[in-house]
């Protein structure tokens, strides 16, 4: 991106969009609510923390704005900084307070894959692999990859969203959503192109995400009693 080319940019995110959008996050598990998009803005995804915009006159940026209240903007930038160029990410070009215009990716996320019947090749998964394993040689945490974080784009894999890479606590998502794919999705899904419901997906998602819960407080619990024990054999 040439310097005034993203000069042109910055003046209309700061004149246009910012003094007129309005962005609400209600629930931290739910995507964000826009309410109020100023035109020519098109709104190209929700996450749980921020929205994503392009500008007609710049297709091949994004612009994501984190939702008043909601932290992460800085953590993000600093991702973005270490992970610097890699065919299966995207690129940070600008920062300031709350949102990042990041360098477009095109595809269809592994989610919309699902719900179309559009067949998900191995070498997809393998090519997200590979960028999650670059970004741990990166000092990174690969962390909440997840069918609607990851893309799919001419038959190669792209990691959509690094804004958790630099959580430590460990995250089975990607560990568990590669299971599913060589056990149930391969040989069955693959071969026949099945089409699932967002409402099933989604279904699919929230239980996943009730189990896990109690996982972790299952965990917790087990390891509280573990160190009672041994603090009571001291």
């Amino acid at each position: 991106m040439d310097k005034l080319h993203l000069k042109d940019l910055r003046k209309s995110i700061h004149q246009e969009l910012l003094p007129n959008l309005k962005l609400e996050s209600v629930d931290p598990h739910e995507p964000v609510l826009v309410l109020y998009l100023p035109e020519p803005w098109k709104l190209v995804g929700r996450g749980n923390y921020a929205a994503v915009v392009y500008h007609p006159e710049y297709p091949e940026e994004v612009v994501k704005i984190y939702a008043p209240g909601r932290a992460g903007f800085e953590e993000e930038w600093e991702v973005y900084k270490r992970l610097g160029s890699h065919p299966a990410y995207s690129q940070c070009v600008y920062a300031h307070e709350g949102l990042l215009v990041l360098k477009r990716l095109h595809g269809i996320t592994l989610y919309d894959c699902m719900h179309h019947g559009i067949r998900i090749p191995p070498r997809v998964i393998r090519d997200i692999d590979s960028a999650l394993n670059y970004a741990r040689d990166c000092g990174l945490f690969p962390h909440d990859i997840h069918g609607r974080n990851v893309m799919m784009h001419r038959g190669r894999g792209l990691v959509v969203d690094v804004s958790d890479f630099l959580h430590m606590d460990k995250c089975h998502k990607w560990k568990h959503l590669k299971q599913a794919y060589y056990c149930l999705y391969l040989p069955i899904f693959y071969p026949l192109k099945v089409q699932v419901s967002y409402s099933i997906l989604n279904k699919v998602r929230r239980t996943y995400r009730r189990i896990s819960h109690w996982q972790r407080k299952k965990n917790m619990i087990c390891e509280r009693q573990s160190n009672c024990i041994t603090e009571s054999i001291k």
